[in-house]
């Protein structure tokens, strides 16, 4: 029963399970009453999202060398107690239930959602099959 990484606001997949926005902000100009049936989350988690000062530095970079610094720092923010528990949480509950995390950005590998997904698999978080780590 795995998780599925996945871009919000995408249309859902069989067996996704419970969709959780790991983004620092909701969608614009989307009553909070349709976040779920738009098909962008069910639960807002944005405790798994970068800092403000994260996302810019993301979004400003523009090679690996740059990505590589996010990585780092956002790596070290998901060290933090409250994060690094609700990602062993979530490792533990990849086990037990479908559920799916997601991001806005177009490109899982210049998105915060890719460094959630490897921080998972070294919790041992299980993933669906159109989910690879």
């Amino acid at each position: 029963m795995p998780i599925t990484v996945l871009r919000l606001g995408s249309p859902r997949r069989p067996d996704e399970g419970l969709r959780l926005g790991t983004v620092r902000r909701p969608p614009r100009g989307v009553a909070k009453a349709e976040f779920s049936t738009r098909d962008f989350y069910d639960v807002w988690l944005p405790i798994l999202s970068p800092s403000q000062e994260l996302v810019a530095m993301a979004q400003a970079a523009k090679d690996e060398v740059a990505w590589r610094g996010f990585e780092r720092r956002f790596r070290k923010e998901m060290s933090a107690p409250d994060a690094a528990r609700l990602l062993d949480l979530l490792a533990a509950l990849s086990h037990q239930t479908n559920f799916s995390l997601g991001c806005y950005c177009d490109d899982e590998k210049h998105c915060h959602r890719s460094v959630l997904r490897s921080l998972l698999a070294e919790r041992g978080a299980a993933f669906s099959a159109g989910s690879p780590v």
